[in-house]
C-alpha cells in the first residue's frame, strides 16, 4: 500500500443509484481504499432518491476505508435522502457537510492544517498537500 498522507478525494454520486450503478461506483471508489489513511468525500448532491441498498454501498465506503485508518464524509445530501439517512441511523456514522469544500477543509484540519490544492477531474476532485 502507498501512503497518501494529506490527500482527499472527492467521489460524486450518480444520480441513479439502481444496483448496477452502485457495483459500478463502488468499483471506482475502490481504487481510493489502496492507500493508507483514505479521506473521501462522498459528493451526494446529484442524488434526489436513496434507499437502504445504497445505505448500505455508504457503509461499505466507510468500512473500506476505516480498514485502513481513513474516513469517508458526506456531502450536499438532498432533504429525502438526508431522511433516511436520519431513520437508518447511518447519519450517527458519517460526518455530514453541506459541502463538498467544507468537508475537504474538515480533513485539513484534521491533518493538522497543512495547505490544500484542489486539482479537478472529469469523475472526481483530488485535494492534495501544497508541497511549498
Amino acid at each position: 500500500m502507498t501512503s497518501r498522507a494529506g490527500i482527499a478525494v472527492v467521489k460524486h454520486l450518480p444520480e441513479t443509484l439502481s444496483l448496477k450503478h452502485q457495483r459500478l461506483f463502488f468499483a471506482e471508489v475502490e481504487s481510493c481504499f489502496t492507500v493508507d489513511h483514505p479521506c473521501i468525500v462522498l459528493d451526494c448532491s446529484k442524488v434526489r432518491k436513496m434507499d437502504r441498498s445504497a445505505v448500505h454501498l455508504l457503509l461499505c465506503c466507510l468500512e473500506e476505508a476505516m480498514k485502513r485508518n481513513g474516513d469517508v464524509k458526506l456531502a450536499a445530501i438532498q432533504a429525502e435522502p438526508r431522511a433516511l439517512l436520519e431513520v437508518t441511523g447511518a447519519d450517527r456514522l458519517f460526518e455530514v457537510f453541506d459541502t463538498s469544500a467544507e468537508a475537504v477543509t474538515s480533513f485539513r484540519q484534521f491533518n493538522g492544517g497543512a495547505d490544500l490544492n484542489l486539482n479537478v477531474s472529469r469523475s472526481s476532485h483530488q485535494v492534495s498537500e501544497n508541497a511549498a
